[in-house]
């Protein structure tokens, strides 16, 4: 299902970017955009994690780092019946955490300063989880293929400023500012359509991965706060990553609900302590602590 989900988005992509070239410059535009489109989808079935990564200035973290993240993702991967992924730390101070990759065995897990400091172990562990959940279902490579198109339909749309649009067509400058709020908004509603359900699925699965929906709750919590008072810089300037995290990172500028890339994060919290109370059991501790080392 993730292959056809991915394959369903990519011609959707495919088709709004030719769409926006068709406007900017007729059919040579359109076929432009379709040779570009191509690569793209090329590039972001192979290599549009690892720019994800480096939009976020992400950096490795050895597989036996003192702090033990390492030690923990893998205990976790081996829980969830997974291949242990890459390993990342994004030096921001906003507390929140993503994966990508194009399957279970191309799979990196990035987590920022702010969260390795700002939450307890069993709370680390609760997301971690999450983001195995993700990588689990196929969801990362949905993800990722979704913030490569629609930055780029973005930047496309931009370009229509500065070269005014198709011109036999008339479309004219009121034309041009049209495409330019209007194409960005169709590849928002494209990532919303990819299903913001994916967010509960992976609360669920990830709660049953690390042991205790309640610590997914409380890191939701935290995170949430941390998000809403925190800026996230890289983010704030790729805005068409901030579905990936497992928290919005954008609180720059209000956001209507029709828009929203995440689920309300209170109504998460809502689902997981259901799932707690039907499933009430004595917590396990998680397998690794991680100490907060140089993030402490």
């Amino acid at each position: 299902m993730g292959y056809i989900k991915t394959t369903v988005l990519m011609a959707a992509m495919t088709a709004l970017f030719m769409g926006v070239g068709y406007l900017l410059g007729g059919s040579g535009g359109a076929l432009i955009a379709l040779v570009v489109a191509a690569g793209m989808n090329l590039f972001a079935w192979w290599g549009s994690d690892r720019m994800v990564l480096r939009m976020h200035n992400a950096r490795p973290v050895p597989h036996r780092d003192p702090e033990g993240l390492s030690a923990l993702v893998a205990d976790l991967s081996q829980r969830a019946g997974l291949p242990m992924p890459a390993v990342y730390v994004i030096d921001e101070a906003q507390p929140n955490a993503f994966a990508t990759g194009r399957s279970p065995a191309n799979a990196a897990v990035a987590v920022t300063t702010g969260l390795m400091r700002s939450l307890s172990p069993e709370e680390l562990a609760g997301v971690i989880a999450h983001e195995l959940a993700h990588i689990r279902n196929r969801d990362t490579l949905i993800m990722t293929v979704t913030a490569t198109f629609a930055g780029a339909i973005t930047m496309l749309a931009n370009f229509g400023m500065f070269f005014g649009g198709r011109r036999e067509g008339g479309m004219g400058i009121i034309g041009t500012l049209a495409m330019m709020i209007l194409a960005p908004m169709a590849a928002g509603l494209v990532q919303m359509a990819i299903s913001r359900t994916r967010e509960y699925a992976a609360d669920k699965a990830g709660a049953e991965i690390c042991g205790h929906p309640l610590w997914l709750a409380s890191a939701l919590a935290r995170i949430q706060q941390g998000a809403a008072r925190i800026d996230n810089n890289a983010a704030e300037a790729n805005p068409a990553t901030a579905h990936m995290f497992i928290i919005n990172p954008l609180h720059a500028h209000a956001r209507d609900s029709l828009f929203a890339t995440h689920p309300a994060t209170e109504n998460r919290i809502a689902e997981l302590r259901k799932l707690a109370g039907a499933t009430a059991r004595p917590a396990p501790r998680p397998a690794r602590q991680v100490s907060r080392g140089p993030w402490g």
